[in-house]
Order: structure tokens, then sequence, then C-alpha cells
């Protein structure tokens, strides 16, 4: 099993993450400002970090297989991570990403679209700003997973389809629970198939 790191882990995204992951039998260092906000599970250990602090992280995620970031883009200044993971000697790299940055139709994102909600756009902008940073990496094995438009908690059904850079829409729209959204990570911690990619899940 793997050991991982995980910053933002007691966040909506970060603690189903962090469930699947000690479900699966993983070692997880779960990171975040409040670790007292994490709930015991097998195989966890909580600890304070601060993102944002390069030194203080790479001691943190020194020695782990992978790290996953579960923050907010707004606030989160990721070439900040993207050092630590070099100081730790760490290479691989997911990132729980935005929908907005998918494609509706080809060269039109969602977040470009006239009826896109106000109240989201900041953090859909960081969002799309993060993934185009990370496109400029190549001495990183980086992921980054956007889920679909409707991101909310819901039920661990396991049956989902995976994309690559186009808005994945259902009969009921384009959603995905926290709880689904959380296997597709896992799965690519596991077994790796979109590296130096961004890639969806939805219904």
């Amino acid at each position: 099993m793997a050991h991982i790191a995980l910053i933002g882990a007691s966040g909506n995204v970060g603690s189903r993450i962090l469930k699947e992951l000690s479900d699966r039998g993983h070692r997880v260092t779960a990171i975040a400002r409040n670790p007292e906000k994490i709930g015991a599970l097998p195989g966890v250990t909580a600890v304070e970090g601060d993102a944002q602090d390069s030194a203080s992280l790479a001691e943190l995620v020194r020695g782990h297989d992978a790290v996953v970031s579960a923050t907010r883009f707004i606030g989160t200044d990721f070439s900040i991570i993207t050092d630590a993971l070099r100081k730790a000697g760490v290479t691989r790299y997911l990132v729980v990403g935005g929908a907005a940055s998918l494609e509706v139709a080809p060269g039109k994102r969602l977040l470009d679209q006239p009826d896109f909600p106000a109240a989201y756009k900041e953090e859909a902008i960081r969002g799309a700003e993060t993934l185009a940073y990370l496109r400029t990496i190549d001495d990183l094995d980086w992921t980054f997973l956007s889920p679909s438009a409707m991101f909310v908690p819901g039920e661990r059904t396991g049956k989902f389809r995976l994309g690559k850079d186009e808005l994945l829409t259902g009969e009921n729209g384009s959603s995905v629970s926290f709880e689904d959204y959380a296997i597709a990570m896992v799965d690519e911690i596991e077994n790796p198939k979109h590296i130096r990619q961004r890639f969806t899940v939805g219904y």
C-alpha cells in the first residue's frame, strides 16, 4: 500500500478522499490547519500544516509516494506546493480540480458561458489558472481531476464515467458525488493513467 500526504484533509472533498484511502488500506498523513477536525481512521495520522509554507510543507511530505491537494484555489499558491514537493523529492502530485475549465463545445469552456454563476467565478478562474500552471510543469508527475458541474455530497456508487477535457453530462445534467469522485482519485493514485494530464469524472 502507498504512503500518501493529503493537503486539506478535513474539507468536504478531502475528507471523502481520506476515507477512501483509509478504507483501501493506504497510510495517510492528513494535513490540515485544524487537524482536530479529522476523525480517527485506520492508517491515518492527522497533522497541522500550512500549504503556503514551502519549507515546513516539504518536511511534512518528505518520504511519501504521492501528495494530493484538496484545497480551495482562492488563497492557494500552487507554486509554493510544487516547490515543496521538489524540496522533498516527491514527484507524484494530484490536484482536486474544478469543472469550469472543462469544454462544453470545442474551444468553449464552461467558465466562459454567459450563464456561469457569478458567485463561483473567482474560484473558477483561479482553478483554470492552476491547470494552466500545471501544464507548464514537466519535472513532476501531476494529475488534475475535474469533477462535473454539480459536485455535491451523495452516495458512493462506484458507477461513473471518465473523460478528458469535455464536460460530462447525463440524463440528470452534469454531476458527481464527493464519494464517487474520491473513488476516481484513489483509482488514479493506485493505477496512474493520467500523468501530466487533466481528466474528469461524472455520471
